[in-house]
């Protein structure tokens, strides 16, 4: 239980580019479950991280400052494009889907860590 709370506290106080990397990162390493859930024909577990991965996308586009200027609907054009990519994947077991998802967080990943120095 301590460990949980401490996790929790970390995450609370953490930079928010921080936690935006760890979102990113996160969502890589729950597309690489979805990917062996559809190796494995665990459909359970295929869905599963699905509905996660979609999850961090909402989530990454909750936090989009949209007064900001012109970036902040890219990325949320960027984000609903791979929703939708990864609920048509996983309709048709699409591995190669899921590897464009990972691509593309990939290079987000890489683009935040060049834009903010982490």
């Amino acid at each position: 239980m301590g460990i949980e709370a401490y996790q929790q506290q970390s995450a609370i106080s953490d930079d928010p580019y921080v936690l935006i990397l760890k979102l990113y990162e996160g969502l890589l390493k729950y597309l690489s479950f979805v990917r062996s859930a559809m190796e494995n024909e665990d459909i359970e577990q295929k869905f599963t991280y699905i509905n996660k991965s979609i999850a961090i996308f909402d989530e990454l586009r909750n936090v989009l400052d949209f007064d900001g200027g012109d970036v902040a609907y890219y990325l949320d054009g960027l984000y609903l494009y791979q929703i939708e990519t990864l609920f048509s994947a996983g309709i048709d077991d699409n591995v190669n889907s899921v590897n464009q998802v990972m691509k593309v967080t990939q290079g987000l990943i890489d683009a935040w860590k060049d834009e903010t120095g982490l």
